[in-house]
C-alpha cells in the first residue's frame, strides 16, 4: 500500500464538505455509512493532531481500504508519540493488511519510533519481534544497524534472527560481521542459517567497497 502525504487544500465533493469540518464533526464522520465521507473526514483530521488517538482506535473497525489509507496518511502527517502508541499494538493484529500498513507507517516515523524499538525487540512474542524487525527494514534511523546487531547477538528464535540477517544484508555495516559470524554456531542444527549469514556478509562487504 502506498502511503502518500496529502495537502488538504484540494476541495472534495461539495456535499461532503458541507458537513461540519470541526474536530468533533470529523470524528463523527469517521463512523458514517458512506466510505467517501469517512475518507475525507480522515484526511481533514490532519488539521487536528490531538485526534490521533481516536483515529488509531478506528483503524481496526474500518474495512474500506481507501479509508484506511486516508487514516494512515493523516497519522503519518501528524506523527509523534500518540501516533506511535496507537500503531504499535496493531503489530499484533490478525489482519495482515492492517498489520502491514502499520509497519509501513511506523517506518516513516523514525524519530518517534526510536524510543520504543529496544522494548519492541525484547517482546516475549517472536512473531511480534519479527514485525519489529520488519519496521527496521526501512526505518531511516542511524541506530538501525545497531538494533539489528543486538537481535542477531541475543535473540534465541531462529526466525527472528533470520529476519534480522536479511535486513542486515541491506542496511548492515562491517561492524555487524562479528555478530553474524557467531550466529551459525548458535543455530548449528539449522544449515540454512549459515547460507543466510554468508550471503549477508558478502552483501555488506560489497556495499563497503
Amino acid at each position: 500500500m502506498a502511503l502518500i502525504r496529502k495537502t488538504h487544500t484540494t476541495p472534495s465533493d461539495g456535499n461532503n464538505r458541507r458537513l461540519p469540518r470541526d474536530r468533533q464533526g470529523l470524528l463523527r464522520q469517521l463512523e458514517d455509512e458512506a466510505a467517501d465521507i469517512r475518507r475525507w473526514a480522515a484526511l481533514d483530521l490532519a488539521a487536528f493532531p490531538d485526534a490521533a488517538e481516536e483515529i488509531c482506535a478506528r483503524l481496526e473497525q474500518e474495512t474500506q481500504t481507501s479509508v484506511r489509507e486516508a487514516m494512515f496518511t493523516t497519522l503519518i502527517e501528524i506523527g509523534g508519540n500518540a501516533v506511535v502508541n496507537g500503531l504499535i499494538p496493531l503489530l499484533r493484529s490478525e489482519d495482515a493488511a492492517l498489520r502491514n500498513s502499520a509497519v509501513e507507517a511506523l517506518q516513516q516515523l523514525p524519530d518517534a519510533v526510536s524510543p520504543y524499538m529496544a522494548t519492541m525487540l525484547e517482546d516475549p512474542d517472536p512473531d511480534y519481534r519479527i514485525f519489529a524487525v520488519n519496521v527496521l527494514a526501512n526505518l531511516r534511523h542511524p541506530q538501525t544497524p545497531a538494533w539489528l546487531v543486538q537481535v542477531v547477538a541475543h535473540d534465541r528464535d531462529f526466525n527472528v534472527c533470520a529476519s534480522a540477517v536479511d535486513v542486515l544484508a541491506e542496511v548492515g555495516t562491517p561492524e555487524a560481521i562479528p555478530a553474524l559470524n557467531a550466529l551459525p554456531e548458535r543455530f548449528s542444527d539449522e544449515p540454512f542459517m549459515q547460507f543466510c549469514v554468508q550471503a549477508a556478509i558478502r552483501r555488506i562487504q560489497g556495499h563497503d567497497g
